[in-house]
């Protein structure tokens, strides 16, 4: 039989039936991924400028890259927050979620909508209020300014994650244990801690690339010393045409790529 003529979904609806929305969908992946594979060959130009096609291929921005001490700062500062911001806004986010899925209150859902309003409100406007708020507390430049504020903006995704990981849980298992003399904590990390366990290294990676991508609120808050590499790599941009960033933006496609390879596997693997 035809891959066209095979069955799609339960349903029995066969792919020959959704080969519309195949190309539809493959046409919107062709627009999202086309400007950013336009700047993995340009990386490679030995121009001075920005050119696409190169004329001649070098690796000559890649060594500007990792021979240059502002680029190597920026990327360990990055590298630094990214890790902070994991580490703080992983626990922070799996704590939310269990406990507005063990509490069964009603406000339980008014209350997820209110801790995942960072994801709602636009970015400019946390990146305007930390600004001012730092400040007043003299954090802005800092590493625990630049973390705090990124944990705000990853730790609604973690909740996202590990809510949806509690959806396939069963709570009575953790009571069963409790029934039996286990504290809520020895329940928690006995029973239901390896059972979401690869939602949370999930929920870790993608809270460590939402931080390491960030630039809105860098832009405000640091500076510096303590300037990320997107805060450099905009600057970079507006002031003056490197084609060190064009070399830059490859290497973090290629990060960001294999960190949601990573998430994809361990999805993968907790179904």
């Amino acid at each position: 039989m035809a891959w066209w003529n095979k069955p799609a979904s339960d349903t029995q609806i066969t792919h020959g039936s959704r080969i519309w929305l195949y190309v539809i969908a493959a046409i919107i992946m062709l627009l999202l991924v086309i400007p950013t594979l336009i700047v993995i060959p340009m990386s490679f130009s030995d121009s001075q400028y920005l050119e696409f096609p190169p004329e001649t291929w070098s690796m000559r921005w890649y060594e500007e890259y990792f021979g240059s001490k502002k680029w190597m700062r920026a990327t360990v500062t990055s590298l630094q927050v990214g890790t902070l911001t994991m580490l703080v806004a992983t626990p922070l986010g799996t704590m939310a979620a269990y406990a507005l899925f063990v509490s069964g209150h009603k406000a339980a859902r008014a209350l997820f909508v209110i801790l995942i309003t960072p994801m709602i409100v636009p970015v400019i406007l946390i990146a305007i209020g930390a600004f001012y708020a730092y400040g007043k507390l003299g954090l802005n430049n800092s590493i625990t300014g630049l973390v705090l504020a990124h944990t705000a903006l990853a730790t609604p995704l973690v909740m996202i994650v590990i809510t949806a990981a509690f959806r396939s849980y069963d709570l009575n298992q953790e009571l069963v244990a409790r029934s039996l003399g286990a504290t809520r904590l020895k329940a928690f990390f006995v029973i239901t801690l390896p059972q979401i366990k690869f939602s949370v290294i999930t929920a870790a990676l993608l809270s460590f690339l939402t931080s390491f991508d960030e630039v809105i609120v860098s832009i405000f808050v640091s500076g510096g010393t303590k300037a990320t590499l997107t805060k450099h790599m905009f600057s970079a941009l507006r002031d003056y045409i490197d084609p060190t960033i064009a070399a830059i933006s490859t290497i973090m496609v290629l990060i960001s790529t294999l960190l949601l390879l990573a998430t994809q596997w361990f999805s993968s693997r907790q179904k």
